[in-house]
């Protein structure tokens, strides 16, 4: 899940250091391949081979009770397998993609510094693209996913972004471990009718200067936000679930850009100024600075309340055509020197005790990538039981869910956002 921050000469930097990335990965040859002996189908020999070994897990850092998450995750992975998990803080993933296309360039096909990363998106599909993740069979149709022991639990059948990553079919080369749908949230002591579109919200922000913002992309809420808006007004959704096209580029977004305009002119500081993070966005709700807030969370607002973040006044909402939605992954690199231990704790992360606990507001609020129906009695009474908080909407109160665009779109989209409106952010 990339939910990284920059400012506009730092996405520059970033989407510099991506392209590069791809077009250093095109022009290797196979002098490596992703295909590996190992075999997660014997899972004794697995879970042997993991023992004592350190597993350096590249993740965002930039949320307290996802880290809190993150290092209990790693305490069980220490006292159940003897397994040393090290949490690599990242703000960006494409800078974790550069750091393995840079290895395989040098021909470093074992002992890489990244075992397991954090991943979706644009960043998935460059990987994938490259060769530069594992694929235990060769393949790379059926790959080590699918095979990990707590796969039974997972609701491929319900959850279709499991399979399909931004129109990416994953080939089980990442395995889920997060669910995610686009959130919005006010605070019901102001007393204003919330928008239900894109228009609405257009209309809102004009009726109420100043009261409207979004996170500064490449920020993964503020990219989010722009994807959700252009998937509401271009003139032919279904073009976005296809590679861009450059010709068309131009005269499809256009109406991203109108929108903006518009935005920007009656948005908090008048479009001159953007809160770095979402957090920060969040925190100018907290403040009465602002009147509304997203998140990619359906809990978040929630978690946030019961973290003393927001006041218990917060409620989520949602467009009534619908919001984006997708599945967060971890993948293993082609090259990683702790392969087995990233195979044993991608399977950690799918128990049903790990999913129940990710799932608790007070702990993080992600929801399940599992089907709670192929749980027992006891495990599908725990998630039951779970209080997903005053802020969250029920599983029918969500609405649609709008696909991801393909990867190329958010890419190109993020560099032609700076160039519009990046100076001085």
């Amino acid at each position: 899940m990339t939910q990284f921050t920059f400012g506009a000469s730092s996405l520059g930097k970033t989407i510099t250091k991506l392209t590069m990335a791809l077009a250093l990965g095109t022009a290797l040859t196979a002098s490596a391949s992703a295909e590996s002996s190992i075999d997660p189908t014997d899972w004794d020999s697995v879970k042997d081979a993991a023992k004592n070994t350190t597993v350096h897990w590249h993740a965002w850092g930039g949320s307290p009770r996802i880290n809190a998450y993150i290092d209990w995750a790693a305490q069980e992975m220490k006292s159940r397998y003897g397994v040393e998990v090290v949490h690599v803080k990242v703000d960006d993933t494409a800078n974790v993609v550069s750091q393995v296309v840079a290895e395989k360039a040098s021909g470093k096909n074992e002992g890489g510094a990244v075992d397991l990363v954090w991943i979706n998106g644009e960043n998935f599909a460059s990987m994938k693209a490259q060769d530069l993740l594992l694929d235990t069979d060769g393949d790379a149709t059926d790959g080590w996913a699918s095979a990990l022991p707590n796969w039974q639990y997972v609701d491929v059948a319900g959850k279709p972004t499991i399979t399909t990553d931004f129109t990416i079919p994953t080939d089980g080369l990442e395995s889920p471990w997060g669910m995610a749908k686009m959130v919005f949230f006010h605070d019901t002591s102001v007393e204003k009718e919330v928008p239900g579109s894109a228009a609405e919200l257009l209309e809102y922000a004009k009726a109420n200067p100043g009261r409207v913002t979004y996170p500064l992309p490449p920020d993964f809420i503020g990219s989010s936000f722009l994807k959700q808006i252009l998937s509401e007004v271009v003139a032919d959704a279904s073009v976005l679930q296809a590679p861009v096209v450059e010709a068309e580029f131009d005269a499809t977004v256009a109406p991203l850009w109108d929108y903006l305009d518009q935005l920007h002119d009656a948005a908090w500081q008048s479009g001159r100024n953007f809160p770095k993070t979402y957090p920060a966005m969040r925190q100018l709700l907290a403040d009465g600075e602002i009147d509304i807030a997203f998140a990619f969370n359906p809990a978040d607002a929630s978690a946030a309340i019961a973290a003393g973040e927001l006041p218990d006044t917060v409620r989520s909402f949602v467009f009534d055509e619908g919001t984006l939605g997708n599945t967060h992954f971890v993948a293993i690199p082609y090259n990683a020197a702790a392969p087995e231990g990233a195979l044993l704790l991608a399977n950690f992360l799918i128990s049903p005790e790990a999913q129940v606990r990710k799932q608790d507001p007070d702990v993080w609020g992600d929801p399940t990538v599992l089907d709670l129906n192929a749980l027992s009695a006891d495990e599908k009474a725990a998630f039951d039981a779970l209080d997903l908080g005053i802020a969250t909407l029920s599983p029918d109160e969500l609405g649609p869910m709008l696909p991801e665009p393909h990867a190329s779109w958010m890419s190109r989209i993020e560099v032609e956002w700076a160039r519009r409106y990046g100076a001085g952010n």
